[in-house]
C-alpha cells in the first residue's frame, strides 16, 4: 500500500514564558509546546500523528496554505 504525503501548515507562536506553542489548523485540538522552534516541530509531528490515528476522518486533503500577514491595530 502507497502512503500517502500530507502537508499541514503550522502556526508557531511564543508565549509570555518564551514557551513555543504550535498548533495545526486544519486538524481541531492538535496542538503541542516545546522551550525552542525545533522542540515544537518534533513534538507536533507526533502530535500530528496522533490526532490523525485517534480520528481517521481527518485525513483528508488539507487546505492550500496561501500566505500569512500581521496587520498592526493603533488603539
Amino acid at each position: 500500500m502507497e502512503k500517502k504525503i500530507l502537508n499541514y501548515v503550522v502556526l508557531i507562536e511564543q508565549d509570555e514564558n518564551g514557551v513555543f506553542v504550535a498548533k495545526v489548523p486544519d486538524i481541531p485540538g492538535c496542538y503541542t509546546q516545546g522551550k525552542t522552534v525545533q522542540e515544537v516541530m518534533e513534538r507536533v509531528r507526533e502530535a500530528i500523528d496522533v490526532c490523525l490515528k485517534g480520528d481517521q476522518a481527518l485525513i483528508e486533503v488539507p487546505m492550500k496554505f496561501v500566505g500569512l500577514q500581521q496587520i498592526e491595530i493603533k488603539r
